[in-house]
């Protein structure tokens, strides 16, 4: 029997290093489906700085934008399955296939969930002028002036309208949605009084918040994040409700399982670390480690989620 424990050892170790060994021919190219210096980028360079010390490889990270991240992730969807060709993209890919009827890959059957790096809630934010201080008086406000009020957004089809959509649905509540041309002419009305409603990323909307141009009087996340810990959860009033955007690493649907297992393994030692933590945190997110089961169904539990809102809410695609 020690023989044998030994030899399965001996198998495992083996697999490990040949996976490992995969990786120190040439660089790793990781593709970002969106410009140099968003998020996504952010958090890939963060990464791959370090898993390139881990796996002593070198990473070149590759920014591809066009068509709300479809582009690069239609090339990556394409790539060879050795593991050379990975992408980094946010959950705006899921909101993205939950209303794009002509996309030339599926998220769910043509790429490999690998592992996700982080989480973030929204703030809720709204008009100096509006009445309501804190999600309470909020719900109650809609609730009680239906299609008085309005909503901004980054642009129809964004995170920012599903957020607020799923909130319109699981509270009864209708505003109006407003669509902008991104995030800072969405800030921009708001601060103007065009619109009364924001839901948005912290690090959009914070200094905003900071200097009083808006207030912030709620946060997606079910239970008080890190990321504004005085901010109450939407949910303590509308329960069950939640939205958080995340990111993750991807590769091309049928990676060999050694490979993907080595690389969350270690990007999940990297996401264990304080440095990493606390650098995470100071972009507003959460490291969030999980095996590759378990962020292949998040993947295709949100596009269901979110073909599910659209539906309801009759959200299409410009």
């Amino acid at each position: 029997m020690k023989k044998l424990f030994l030899f399965l050892a001996g198998l495992c170790i083996t697999s490990i290093l040949h996976a490992q060994s995969a990786y120190s021919t040439k660089p790793i190219t990781l593709v970002v489906p969106y410009p140099v210096g968003g998020s996504n980028d952010v958090f890939a360079r963060l990464i791959t700085k370090n898993l390139g010390e881990v796996l002593k490889v070198s990473f070149v990270v590759d920014n591809r934008p066009g068509a709300s991240g479809s582009t690069g992730t239609a090339q990556v969807s394409k790539a060879a399955l050795d593991g050379y060709t990975l992408l980094a993209v946010s959950s705006s890919m899921t909101t993205n296939a939950a209303i794009q009827t002509k996309a030339s890959f599926d998220p769910v059957t043509g790429l490999t969930p690998i592992a996700i790096l982080a989480k973030e809630p929204f703030i809720v934010a709204v008009n100096n002028d509006f009445p309501a201080k804190n999600p309470v008086e909020l719900i109650a406000l809609v609730k009680a002036n239906p299609g008085k009020f309005n909503y901004a957004s980054s642009g129809t089809g964004s995170s920012n309208q599903f957020a607020t959509e799923l909130l319109k649905v699981m509270s009864g509540t209708f505003a109006l949605h407003i669509p902008c041309r991104g995030m800072a002419p969405a800030t921009t009305d708001l601060i103007g009084g065009q619109t009364q409603i924001l839901l948005v990323n912290g690090p959009s909307l914070l200094p905003q918040v900071r200097n009083g141009r808006i207030r912030a009087i709620g946060i997606t996340s079910l239970k008080p994040s890190p990321i504004a810990p005085d901010l109450i959860p939407m949910a303590t009033v509308v329960p069950g409700y939640e939205f958080e955007l995340w990111w993750g690493i991807l590769g091309p649907a049928g990676m060999p399982a050694d490979i993907v297992n080595l690389l969350n393994r270690e990007i999940n030692k990297i996401l264990n670390s304080p440095d990493i933590k606390a650098a995470l945190l100071r972009e507003g997110a959460e490291a969030n480690p999980e095996t590759p089961a378990q962020f292949a169904a998040r993947v295709s539990g949100d596009i269901a989620r979110w073909k599910s809102v659209a539906k309801c809410q009759n959200i299409t695609a410009e």
